[in-house]
């Protein structure tokens, strides 16, 4: 894991702590209080899941902006993406997910045995989340396609499980079980669709503890070039990787 520097917001925080300790004016009162009554009005207006997505800081522990860490800081070894930087684990069998016409790295799939998650990066608002929006689109979709979809409290927030209906080669029903995991940072959101052993099972502990450090471990170095909110932000192979075999394409949006 990597240690994470202190914001600059939480230096104001305590730069406020401390005057707080002055004695203020009337006038600051009354503003605090609306602030305060302001503040209450917007909760109320949230549901249960985005309450609980906005009742802490999930990425303290990770995925981290390239403005809280230090990767010279030490010697790991690591896989430079552009836009992304990912931590290998031993054993990792890696895939990545190819545009066929643009032919530009779309998402990466870390694979821990049985288990996988497939880790892609979108462009998001600068002041607000676009979470709870992508969340409807996704169990929208589940439903239309007549799966099943449930919200649980998961490592990073509201964690979506999916059960979608599909069929194999051979013409089988099968069905796709999912955990998707969602993280915010400055201008970008970060998806991470657990699948496999890890898909169906809760928690991070057992089959899922890899694929959570992995995730965990992400780095995001977004660039600065003007993008629309939800859009994809493509991935650059490392130098260390082959050229990698166009896989099957998936729809580019966080709620796919």
């Amino acid at each position: 894991m990597f240690g994470r520097f202190k914001r600059k917001d939480d230096e104001g925080s305590d730069l406020a702590e401390a005057l707080g300790e002055t004695d203020d004016s009337n006038d600051h009162d009354a503003e605090v209080s609306d602030e305060l009554d302001e503040a209450s009005d917007y909760e109320d207006d949230l549901d249960e899941w985005e309450r609980l997505d906005a009742s802490r800081d999930w990425r303290e522990d990770g995925p981290f902006d390239i403005s809280e860490v230090d990767l010279d800081a030490d010697e790991v070894e690591r896989l430079d993406f552009g836009c992304v930087v990912l931590t290998p684990f031993e054993g990792m069998q890696m895939q990545l997910q190819v545009d066929q016409r643009t032919k530009k790295v779309q998402a990466a799939l870390a694979m821990a045995g049985p288990s996988a998650i497939e880790i892609a990066l979108f462009a998001a608002p600068a002041q607000t989340s676009m979470v709870a929006e992508i969340r409807d689109e996704m169990i929208a979709a589940t439903q239309k396609a007549g799966g099943k979809v449930t919200l649980a409290a998961g490592p990073f927030g509201t964690e979506v499980r999916r059960v979608i209906p599909m069929t194999d080669p051979k013409g089988n029903r099968v069905f796709h079980v999912s955990r998707t995991w969602f993280a915010e940072g400055p201008r970008w959101l970060l998806r991470g669709v657990v699948m496999g052993e890890a898909g169906q099972a809760s928690g991070i502990e057992g089959v899922s503890e890899l694929l959570y450090e992995f995730f965990s471990n992400s780095v995001v170095r977004r660039d600065q070039q003007p993008r629309v909110p939800g859009d994809l932000i493509p991935m650059t192979l490392p130098s260390s990787m082959a050229a990698p075999v166009p896989g099957s394409q998936r729809d580019d949006h966080p709620g796919a």
